[in-house]
């Protein structure tokens, strides 16, 4: 499909039908990143409580490579999609080289950084002495892979963005099927323990890396080419203004995890595994809803771009719609199931599974709710309302739960650290609305005046 073609395809499909095709590959994408995520700490639970509860405080590390990775993914997808919304191809090419290279000189940076400063880190990421040498076996790992996850996540998006998902779903899928078979073969296999888990991590990160690059050149999709690699100004500040966003959710996420660890770890090495474990299965549940808004964001952005502003908002309320009634099933699940859901990773040990399972069915409650906040979030971050969106992104990992994991371990103690998540979430809900029903009205009123 080429680019005109593409263009005719992303503003006249209708909607629902055109959400539903885009968001297939990306559910399928996110749900087996996540199941991989969750390999992991299956299998390092076999391993023993100390193992499972590194893997869980190195995440906060992963979570800081993700942000970079979706800021320069999301900040220069979302601007290709508007220019190639308004057929300016040679622009979108530009921004792909730019958001593609300066993520993978982030990524070494990283590297960098994390190797020459590996024992204080993990001490700040909230390992306790028996947790550390595990924890620096794992992480250490993790980081010789960081320029490779910053940048495959950029191809991955901006594929997406231009309404390729079912490119960007090959390489995704195929790197989280090389680190499945290779968890056990590595951990267990080669005797490598938790080491072995980040290796199969990092291993199945460049095989994605290397398809995607790959698939970035099939398709009629924009190449990545170092010729068109020239950062300025003006290319930053839209990377910023469209992935600022996803730093503040993704970056966050990493401070919120590294307090939650300091805070669960009070409460011994069982709290941490419980809270790691928790994290893991509702970041599974998550990911066929940020799946499903993905497939959204590319409407959104080819459409906004295209002044066609009523597509946009039926978009938004058809997400919103059956992203509320997939969760509502999922909570009362998952709520029912808890301790079988926890006792997955950890058989038999009763206090970890009587932590996290009461954590979960917290989360549950007020996990409905989050349809709407995400749904928001990737709209407002898709045409470019940049403040709005930072603030909603900043809202559930930072504004409220950062404070939250603060004071109420200080009040209600453990039950403190397992609630933190529900309250957060309540409140983000409580921001978004406003937030988006303003937006929503905006372009109400800019499509009536078109007609």
């Amino acid at each position: 499909m080429q680019q005109e073609e593409k263009y005719k395809y992303m503003t006249e499909t209708p909607v629902p039908r055109l959400v539903g095709e885009l968001a297939v590959p990306t559910i399928i994408s996110m749900l087996v990143t996540s199941f991989y995520n969750m390999v992991d700490t299956f299998f390092v639970g076999k391993i023993d409580r100390q193992s499972t509860a590194a893997v869980g405080i190195v995440f906060s590390v992963m979570a800081l490579i993700q942000a970079l990775g979706f800021f320069f993914g999301h900040g220069s997808g979302n601007y290709i999609s508007r220019r190639l919304g308004a057929k300016d191809f040679e622009e979108a090419a530009a921004m792909a080289a730019n958001g593609f290279f300066l993520a993978f000189l982030c990524g070494i940076a990283v590297m960098v950084g994390g190797l020459a400063f590996l024992e204080p880190l993990a001490v700040a990421l909230g390992s306790t002495p028996t947790i550390l040498p595990y924890t620096e076996a794992y992480l250490r790992i993790i980081l010789m892979g960081a320029p490779f996850m910053t940048s495959s996540l950029v191809l991955n998006n901006q594929l997406r963005f231009q309404g390729s998902a079912a490119y960007a779903m090959v390489g995704i899928v195929t790197g989280a099927v090389i680190n499945i078979v290779l968890d056990p073969l590595l951990i267990f296999g080669c005797g490598m323990g938790v080491a072995g888990a980040a290796a199969a991590t990092v291993v199945s990160q460049f095989c994605s890396f290397l398809l995607l690059l790959f698939q970035s050149r099939k398709g009629g999709n924009i190449r990545i080419q170092f010729c068109n690699f020239k950062p300025n100004g003006h290319y930053i500040k839209e990377i910023c203004r469209g992935g600022v966003p996803s730093l503040c959710r993704q970056g966050l996420a990493s401070i919120s995890g590294i307090l939650l660890n300091h805070g669960a770890g009070l409460h011994g090495d069982e709290a941490i595994a419980a809270m790691s474990i928790v994290s893991r299965v509702t970041m599974f549940a998550s990911s066929a809803l940020i799946g499903f808004g993905q497939g959204f964001q590319p409407v959104c952005g080819f459409n906004y771009g295209a002044k066609l502003y009523g597509r946009v908002r039926e978009g938004f309320a058809f997400c919103v719609k059956y992203a509320t009634l997939f969760l509502l099933g999922i909570s009362i699940a998952g709520a029912i199931f808890a301790p079988g859901i926890v006792g997955l990773f950890r058989k038999g040990d009763a206090e970890v599974i009587a932590i996290g399972a009461l954590a979960l069915r917290l989360q549950c409650l007020a996990f409905p709710l989050t349809g709407w906040i995400i749904m928001s979030n990737m709209m407002l971050q898709s045409i470019g309302k940049a403040l709005k969106a930072s603030i909603l992104a900043a809202a559930r990992q930072g504004l409220f739960f950062i404070p939250l994991i603060l004071v109420l371990p200080r009040v209600w103690g453990l039950f403190g650290v397992e609630v933190c998540q529900t309250v957060s979430d309540v409140f983000s809900f409580a921001l978004a609305v406003p937030l988006c029903i303003s937006v929503l009205k905006e372009m109400k009123e800019e499509q009536e005046k078109g007609m």
